[in-house]
């Protein structure tokens, strides 16, 4: 019995270390920002090999009437969209993946102010970031 606890124990402690989470820079753009963000990438077999991050979505600008929103992609995808509440602060935690193969490698991420249908959004600068070879 106290084998087999060690042995879990051992095994929960590898995942938790390929898994951990790193800080990312804020993300800011005119009207909305994503703050105390963080990312990981999970190895094979866990949250499905994805790019997963987190941290507070904020409009910046909430008399103007527009939402905000954060897009993340991995390599070889169209951006998702993560939305947010207009003049509030939401918590993202997310996974992003590629549902073709075990993991991800390459994740970027960025945040939008959407300005509805006459204008174009506007959006941070593309954040990239690079997961660690799982061959």
């Amino acid at each position: 019995m106290a084998v087999a606890a060690a042995t879990l124990f051992a095994l929960g402690a590898g995942s938790a270390v390929a898994a951990s989470w790193h800080s990312m820079k804020t993300l800011t753009t005119g009207g909305a920002a994503f703050r105390n963000g963080q990312y990981t990438f999970y190895p094979k077999s866990t949250n499905h090999g994805g790019f997963g991050f987190k941290g507070g979505l904020a409009d910046t600008s909430k008399g103007d009437g527009h939402n905000v929103y954060v897009q993340a992609k991995v390599e070889g995808y169209s951006w998702r969209r993560f939305n947010g509440k207009q003049g509030k602060t939401v918590r993202l935690n997310k996974v992003v993946y590629d549902g073709a193969a075990q993991y991800v490698r390459h994740a970027a991420l960025r945040v939008c102010r959407d300005r509805g249908s006459l204008r174009p959004d506007n959006c941070s600068p593309t954040r990239s970031y690079k997961g660690p070879d799982q061959d």
